[in-house]
């Protein structure tokens, strides 16, 4: 709270905001999200920086989130967007089309990423004439699409003249509010001489002992400072009552000392706090049954419970709207309703949330309305709005049946997008017991996005997806049987990898054949037995793709691909996957996608590319709350920083990885993860614990054993063993190598086997895989030095050594120089290519650009503004010695 201009107890705080502005000023934008509990002072502090921006000469946008309006889709961004509405219109056609469908402007079906890339493009190119400041208040009631794209805007302003600051009620920490992950400031209360400072400001006639009460009561809140003065006589209290209740109680009881008009005016806005005056006092006047004027309003404004924004009104807090509305009598709310939706017929979305608002008991009517509304929300983007719509639809159907449906689709909305507590609470509040077999499919669907490690036995679950599966099958449901098929069939691989799970995955092999050469029959083939039909599915991935397909096609054909460790063509089949989701800006599977296509890149040696996608893939993940494909790339991620040599940084990342909850129990994880870390122990001369950790990975009992990951492992197992002197024993680990089928990264641990223990000559899989095939010439040449055979031992060495280098392998090319030096021959350190002097997303952006994309182009394909983009490519110039675009090209192949 202040007195005046200043604000008590805030020093550091309103220090921390100048700095932001000064920066600002300066071109480097920046988000900041204030926490507190309600009446802690976020709003005062959000007021300062908006005074103080404005006097600085910058533009300040504002929006506010409102509870009436938080099912409404893009209510809050329309609201700060609105002076802009000018510069929308002198948008690229696709930009101004997104943001005007989104704002229900004109006809169209926008996805959500799409309108927070036009909003963010708008923003930019506003600031680039004027450093704009974005004050956002009451975040916690902003609808769910606003709030993910102003989370996307301020996550994207870091090169632009933007500051972006919202307030919100503290949460914990496993709140969706925390998706955001923006900075934070959380506000504290105020310390006892700031307290009492402030007091003394507001009510300076106190006696001493109901200055102490107040003191006491409020406990440093600095609204409870301000307010609860202001009740005369003081409250009473009967008990230790929350603060909120408190406060809610004195803003009751001066309501209540008010007239009927000033409380129908009261009511009425709180019931749609986005009202324009004349609406306002129009339906204030109906529910009191006289008129209702401005007189009325200033009323309410001297009673310090209303004040006026802009060109409409508003309460000085939302727990004075909370305390108007929860005391009034349910009648009044419901006959206020009704009237509002009279008075709102040109606004549809408000005008239907109000007859939801009023409606009582079943009626059919509305809740068909409320659930073509929602199909219309879900292809405008905001998938939130439409699982709220199902929800009431839900409650107003008085078909039990059609209710459960109702609900059960908005649960499968909501798990689409990870809202994992909505979902929750759509489950506890909903009868679920008398579900027919489809209904029971599609709920176990759900369930495994949001519950998927809660399961204690994944063997069972298995066995119980499958059985689900084919009772929805038997109901007519194809969808439904594949889509639990596809569950099942994941977990065999990527959890239950064990003998438990055989039966299991021989009846899902068996079920998934009787569907003949469809995509994802094949995937589900090659996910549960990849041993015993890997040839034969890979030989029909082959052919199906040559007769093409759409994204879905290419990524089942990808899918497959990957786990049968044909890291060529699922990384050519993901990448094209990937093309086809940028194109329709589907964000969350392209954090999929990316993950999944650079898991196998990595060890084909295009560490450059794998490291920017992986990097582009967490970036991502953080916009649409893919919190496991974070994890799942943060493996990768270790496993490259590993063998490029920052061995600390890839320590650090793969512990962060093991203790995830998210990776507890995901053995191909954990496989992956100990792939990397043996590489590390290697790199560091700790031999004995290299083979410890990759020979674990190959016990039925290790939480790391994966049935056939652990064949990818052997040549990190065959090196270790080499190091550890373990050769006797690591030829028992390996020995049913021999009895697989060669599928590509099957057939490249066989020869690796061969010629390590066997002495054989590189074959021809090897020979096609840069890593592999150079880290067996540095095996060779260490055996030709050994036998003293030096010439032939240098030709193996320099190969390996300026493969390596190529690469970037820094450990192992320095000890392809350490063995020259022992052959007598010096080896000048590697020389760093150009493209190390550029960040994972400047090597993307230039590698776009190369291709001929304009700087438009570039940001659409990956989520940013064109100006970050060309503030990109103006400092990658001159770290590629270019001064054009036109010589990209040529200076990422040196």
């Amino acid at each position: 709270m202040h007195a005046g201009a200043e604000l008590f107890g805030r020093d550091g705080e309103v220090a921390l905001l100048g700095r932001l502005l000064d920066q600002t000023a300066a071109e480097r934008g920046s988000a900041l999200v204030i926490r507190g509990e309600p009446g802690i002072g976020k709003t005062a502090l959000l007021n300062w920086l908006a005074r103080t921006a404005e006097k600085r000469g910058m533009r300040v946008l504002t929006a506010a989130g409102v509870e009436s309006e938080s099912r409404l889709p893009y209510a809050a961004l329309h609201q700060l967007l609105y002076p802009l509405s000018a510069a929308i219109g002198g948008l690229p056609p696709v930009h101004r089309a997104a943001l005007r469908a989104a704002f229900g402007l004109e006809e169209g079906h926008p996805d959500l990423y799409a309108v927070a890339l036009a909003a963010l493009d708008v923003l930019v190119d506003a600031a680039a004439e004027q450093p704009i400041v974005l004050v956002t208040d009451d975040l916690h009631w902003l609808d769910k699409a606003s709030a993910d794209v102003m989370a996307f805007v301020g996550r994207r302003v870091g090169n632009d003249a933007i500051l972006a600051v919202g307030g919100t009620r503290t949460v914990a920490l496993d709140d969706p509010q925390r998706r955001a992950d923006l900075p934070d400031l959380e506000l504290g209360r105020l310390a006892a001489a700031d307290a009492a400072a402030l007091l003394d400001t507001h009510a300076p006639q106190l006696s001493p002992s109901v200055r102490e009460r107040f003191l006491a009561e409020a406990a440093g809140n600095p609204l409870a400072l301000v307010e609860l003065p202001r009740s005369a006589p003081p409250i009473a209290t009967a008990g230790p009552l929350p603060l909120n209740s408190r406060l809610e109680a004195a803003f009751a009881a001066r309501a209540g000392n008010l007239g009927v008009r000033e409380g129908a005016l009261l009511l009425t806005l709180a019931a749609d706090a986005a009202l324009d005056v004349r609406r306002l006092l129009v339906t204030a006047s109906e529910v009191a049954g006289e008129p209702v004027t401005l007189g009325d309003a200033q009323r309410a404004i001297d009673a310090a419970l209303i004040e006026v924004s802009g060109p409409s009104v508003r309460f000085r807090h939302p727990l004075m709207r909370s305390a108007v509305y929860q005391r009034a009598p349910l009648t009044a709310r419901l006959d206020v309703h009704r009237r509002l939706a009279g008075q709102l017929a040109d606004f549809p979305d408000r005008r239907l949330w109000h007859l939801a608002s009023a409606a009582l008991g079943p009626d059919p009517d509305l809740a068909a309305e409320l659930e073509r509304y929602a199909e219309q929300a879900r292809l405008r983007g905001a998938t939130m709005s439409a699982v709220a719509a199902l929800h009431r639809a839900g409650e107003l159907t008085d078909q039990p049946a059609a209710a459960t449906a109702l609900v059960l689709r908005a649960a499968e909305l909501a798990s689409e997008v990870g809202a994992r507590h909505e979902v929750e609470r759509l489950l506890t509040e909903s009868d679920l017991s008398a579900l027919g077999p489809i209904e029971e499919a599609r709920l176990a669907n759900v369930l495994e996005v949001v519950r998927f490690g809660q399961y204690r036995d994944p063997a069972a679950r298995v066995r119980e997806l499958i059985d689900r599966a084919v009772a929805a099958r038997d109901a007519g449901s194809r969808q439904a049987y594949l889509q639990l098929l596809w569950r099942a069939a994941s977990r065999c691989f990527f959890q239950a990898t064990g003998p438990e799970t055989a039966d299991a995955r021989a009846r899902i092999a068996e079920l998934a054949a009787a569907e003949g050469d469809d995509p994802l029959a094949l995937a589900l083939i090659a996910y549960t037995v990849p041993e015993e039909r890997g040839a034969e599915i890979l030989d029909r991935l082959h052919r199906l793709a040559a007769t093409g397909g759409g994204p879905d096609t290419l990524r089942f054909l990808g899918s497959a691909a990957l786990v049968l460790g044909d890291f060529e063509r699922s990384s050519a089949w993901l990448d094209a996957a990937v093309a086809d989701a940028r194109g329709q800006g589907r964000m969350a599977v392209i954090v999929r996608l990316l993950t999944s296509a650079n898991w196998g890149r990595l060890w084909l040696g295009d560490w450059a590319q794998a490291i920017a996608e992986l990097t582009e893939s967490g970036v991502l993940a953080r916009d649409t709350g893919e919190a496991f494909y974070a994890v799942a790339a943060r493996t990768s991620t270790g496993a490259i920083t590993a063998m490029r040599g920052d061995l600390d940084t890839a320590e650090r990342l793969l512990d962060e990885v093991a203790t995830s909850p998210l990776a507890a129990g995901m053995s191909y994880i954990h496989s992956a993860r100990v792939q990397a870390r043996g590489l590390v122990h290697l790199f560091r001369g700790e031999n004995q614990q290299a083979y410890a950790v990759l020979a674990r990975a190959f016990d039925p009992a290790s939480p790391t054993y994966h049935r056939y990951m652990r064949w990818w492992l052997v040549p990190e197992l065959l090196d270790a063993a080499l190091a550890a002197q373990r050769i006797a024993e690591v030829r028992t680990l390996v020995a049913g190598l021999s009895d697989l089928f060669r599928a590509p990264i099957v057939a490249v641990a066989a020869e690796y086997a061969a010629v390590v223990l066997d002495d054989a000559p590189l074959g021809p899989a090897v020979s096609r895989w840069p890593l592999y095939r150079a880290r067996l010439q540095l095996h060779r040449g260490r055996v030709e030095r050994r036998r003293h055979r030096t010439a032939e031992a240098r030709d193996l060495l320099r190969s390996a050594r300026d493969t390596f280098d190529s690469l970037g392998a820094v450990p192992w090319a320095e000890m392809a120089r350490a063995e020259l030096r022992a052959t007598g021959e010096s080896s000048s350190r590697r020389v760093s290519s150009v493209r190390d002097q550029l960040s994972p997303q400047e090597l993307q952006i230039a590698a776009l650009a190369a291709e001929g994309l304009t700087n438009r182009q570039i940001a659409e394909r990956l989520f940013l503004s064109h100006r970050t983009v060309g503030s990109h490519l103006y400092r990658i110039y001159p770290k590629l010695g270019v001064t054009r675009r036109a010589q990209l090209a040529g200076a990422l192949q040196t």
